[in-house]
């Protein structure tokens, strides 16, 4: 892909796997949407069609089993689930967030072994960075892992952990040697049947309820050395260029969700009369619904940019995968509330879809990043000279 090509037009194989991806939404996961968000259960249904579809976790190698697609395929995957369910778009999100530190860093043999069961689709990968005391300041973590001779052992509590107890395979950051700060953290792939490893209730959230966010609890849970990614103290950087990588995944997410909004808004408004005409009709509607769909096309088009950056390694993606991110989860959260203002006291109901898209949106604001952390990422960029100018 040269370095314009992402800007202006998807290939014919994009546009396949989006046709395809919406077409499996609008059958197995949009019908249930509404349901698992009421019952806060998991999306066992979008989870089993998009496992048999193999869009569960696209981004695998195929060398290892898996799809092999890249970076704006699958955002393009990812955009097209949350469009029909947020909860259920955390299904191939994470999935990557967990496994890319094995494809960045890991050894060929640990790759082999989790990612084709990732692929096979033998259980799902959470990622584990979060703290109680340590969010948006990964740094300040306390999860330690101790060497004993060929296995190392991790204590600790992680915090706000997508999909834990769903996934079978966790990746953990942990400090190694607490007097190297950065440079004495590893990461580690932890399995939900290791011994001492048990998780907390799930949260009781405003939003994405059908994706459980539980404490996972590390009580001497004793690996083989081997399950280290990457060499001793490097998993400070390897969670960090992850977050690079699967921030445009969570722009994807906010781009998808303000589309679904923006899609209902307008149906709605074409059938819904009032003073003997469409509400369509009426000017003020039409500058909101004109402002809707211009900021969705402008944060798909950054997402998509992004996307690009994210599969070349470019210099610049730190720049660009905070900036996604930020700007497509502002732009979601202003789409949905104003859908539901579209859609007046209907839309603050529950029997239609555009209070849920409200709820579901706000998280992309704040998970992968805070909206103001990456505000800084974005400054520190700008300072270092690192973006680029096209």
């Amino acid at each position: 892909m040269n370095a314009s090509s992402d800007l202006y037009a998807l290939t014919e194989e994009h546009r396949a796997i989006r046709s395809a991806v919406r077409e499996l939404c609008d059958a197995k996961v949009a019908p249930y949407a509404a349901a698992v968000d009421e019952e806060a259960r998991f999306p066992r249904e979008a989870a089993t069609a998009l496992q048999a579809a193999d869009f569960h976790a696209p981004h695998v190698p195929e060398e290892f089993g898996g799809a092999g697609a890249d970076a704006l395929a699958t955002v393009l995957v990812i955009e097209e689930v949350a469009r029909a369910c947020v909860s259920s778009s955390l299904i191939p999100a994470v999935n990557k967030l967990g496994s890319l530190p094995l494809q960045i860093a890991g050894s060929q043999e640990l790759k082999a072994k989790y990612l084709g069961a990732l692929a096979r689709g033998e259980g799902g990968f959470s990622y584990c960075l979060s703290e109680p005391d340590a969010g948006s300041d990964a740094m300040a973590m306390k999860t330690r892992a101790v060497r004993d001779g060929d296995h190392w052992v991790l204590n600790g509590t992680k915090r706000w952990i997508t999909n834990a107890g769903e996934s079978e395979y966790y990746t953990v950051i942990a400090v190694t040697d607490p007097e190297k700060r950065s440079k004495g953290i590893s990461a580690f792939v932890v399995e939900k049947s290791d011994e001492g490893v048990s998780f907390g209730a799930p949260e009781k959230k405003l939003g994405i309820k059908g994706s459980p966010t539980r404490e996972v609890y590390l009580d001497n849970v004793r690996i083989p050395a081997d399950r280290m990614i990457g060499a001793e103290g490097t998993g400070f950087e390897t969670a960090m260029k992850t977050l690079d990588h699967t921030r445009v995944t969570i722009a994807a997410q906010a781009v998808g969700v303000a589309q679904g909004a923006l899609d209902y808004a307008l149906g709605y408004a074409q059938e819904r009369q009032q003073f003997g005409k469409d509400i369509a009709d009426f000017q003020g509607l039409q500058f909101m619904l004109a402002d809707m769909g211009m900021k969705v096309e402008a944060a798909r088009q950054m997402t998509y940019a992004a996307a690009g950056r994210s599969e070349r390694g470019d210099a610049d993606l730190t720049f660009f995968g905070a900036a996604a991110k930020c700007f497509a989860s502002d732009v979601a959260m202003e789409v949905t509330v104003n859908a539901v203002q579209v859609l007046g006291g209907y839309g603050f109901t529950r029997d239609y879809p555009v209070e849920r898209m409200m709820r579901d949106a706000k998280i992309t604001q704040i998970y992968e990043g805070t909206n103001q952390v990456q505000r800084i990422v974005m400054a520190r960029q700008l300072l270092a000279g690192v973006q680029s100018h096209l």
